[in-house]
């Protein structure tokens, strides 16, 4: 296949690479400019004179934009009852750096990264925050090729499926995580009881428990009720923790 005008600045080698890349991830680009220009990074564009615009980062500027939008829709259809703290948080999570150098480490995309001699010596192939560039540069370019939708089918296939396993929930609050855990495996109604306060005024102790469909599942302490709560379904977690572990 000959070159295109616009792909001179990478080789036949490197285009063969680009080539099994979409073979993989069976997506096809109709301007292969853009996947291309995902995976260059500044160093390569300056080692061979290529215009700075050719480089990845105004792609990594949209793909950001892209994928914060992508995410929240997700979040916002699947869970209707999470409140807008959580939902912030979940996506916070799932969009910072540690996830997206995951996600291009799962794809491999460290391996088609087109770098200068010097980067490439320094290990920018697996820098991390390289890496999360990329990813974001790569979802601008899919968005600009293929539109949004295109864009939902992929994250469908790595990104979602981490969310729905509960990959991110640890960023929220106790009891967040419990809720999100019940009502993703539908186990039922989780009910929370103050069963006990003891002490003088003012160094009150409050006793919670933590009920799944009338079966108790934990119990906390604290100065408050609502941390009394947080606690007992700290207690909760762990014991569906331990439940889970015995059944596998």
């Amino acid at each position: 296949m000959p070159i295109r005008k616009k792909d001179k600045k990478i080789g036949l080698k490197q285009k063969q690479k680009f080539h099994e890349l979409q073979e993989k991830l069976n997506i096809h680009f109709s301007r292969e400019e853009l996947l291309i220009q995902a995976f260059t990074h500044s160093s390569y564009v300056n080692e061979h004179r290529i215009k700075p615009s050719e480089d990845n980062e105004r792609l990594e500027f949209l793909g950001d934009a892209v994928l914060e939008l992508t995410v929240s829709h997700y979040l916002f259809n699947h869970y209707p009852l999470m409140s807008e703290g959580d939902l912030t948080k979940l996506r916070a999570a799932v969009v910072c750096e540690p996830s997206l150098v995951n996600f291009a480490n799962q794809l491999s995309f460290g391996d088609y990264v087109l770098l200068g001699k010097g980067e490439e010596l320094t290990g920018g192939r697996t820098r991390p925050a390289l890496l999360a560039d990329v990813f974001e540069a790569f979802i601008g370019a899919l968005y600009l090729d293929q539109g949004l939708e295109k864009v939902f089918e992929f994250l469908q296939q790595v990104v979602f499926p981490k969310i729905s396993e509960g990959a991110f929930f640890h960023v929220m609050d106790f009891k967040s995580q419990l809720q999100e855990i019940v009502q993703r495996k539908g186990q039922g109604h989780i009910e929370y009881l103050i069963i006990q306060e003891k002490g003088p005024a003012h160094n009150r102790e409050f006793v919670a428990r933590v009920t799944l469909n009338g079966e108790i599942l934990g119990t906390g302490f604290g100065k408050s009720k609502k941390e009394a709560e947080q606690n007992a379904a700290k207690e909760a977690l762990t014991v569906l923790e331990q439940l889970k572990n015995n059944n596998t």
